[in-house]
């Protein structure tokens, strides 16, 4: 008869036991704090697409600006510059005979730190709303007390301070984008330039 050898089994000591318990809980927290980081850098990549694809497109007429010290004297000009784009500009785009900011968004505005001739007409110092009323053999140039606003929409003639008038160049190149140039040509002397397309006007401003 075979004599079977007794095993003896050792209790698990409380270590072992604890050790036992946690090992699952650790490699579940494990996956899931790697499916948190997954997450969390896919929702990342996204906000970056969102913010991206919301970014504003650039301006089809960016804001510029002019500008010349003559004795002391600032000249300002401020103005949005469309491009032609191969769009027929006066007579078409620009009406000719009506009033026009003389640029794109808002009104363009000029302003002066001293008082200043132009046309023989005395302007104080100050800011004034630039516009124009373009013709096919002459532009009338005015300035408006009222310089803040939209385009041309709340002009008002009442308001205006001094109209002077003007003959327009023809140019052999056109010029894409409205460009306004503040030049001083003597020592209280400037000449203010605008051209765009073929176009081109210019007056003489002097100071007092």
């Amino acid at each position: 008869m075979k004599k079977y050898r007794s095993i003896k089994i050792k209790p698990l000591t409380m270590n072992k036991i604890t050790l036992a318990l946690l090992i699952p809980f650790f490699f579940a927290s494990c996956g899931g704090n790697a499916e948190k980081q997954i997450t969390t850098s896919q929702t990342e990549d996204h906000s970056q697409h969102q913010e991206d694809a919301e970014k504003p497109a650039a301006s089809k007429s960016p804001k510029k600006t002019a500008m010349e010290i003559v004795d002391g004297n600032h000249i300002h000009i401020d103005y949005s510059s469309p491009s032609v784009r191969g769009r027929q500009i006066f007579g078409g785009l620009v009406a000719y005979g009506e009033v026009w900011a003389t640029g794109a968004h808002k009104a363009t505005w000029i302003q002066f730190d001293k008082p200043v001739t132009i046309g023989n007409q005395n302007i104080p110092a100050g800011k004034y709303g630039l516009f124009t009323i373009p013709g096919k053999q002459e532009w009338t140039v005015i300035f408006n007390s009222v310089w803040d606003m939209h385009l041309a929409d709340d002009y008002d003639a009442s308001k205006d301070v001094i109209r002077i008038r003007c003959t327009p160049e023809t140019l052999e190149n056109t010029v894409e984008s409205l460009t306004y140039s503040v030049q001083k040509i003597a020592s209280q002397t400037t000449e203010i330039s605008m051209a765009w397309d073929k176009t081109k006007i210019k007056f003489v401003v002097k100071n007092h």
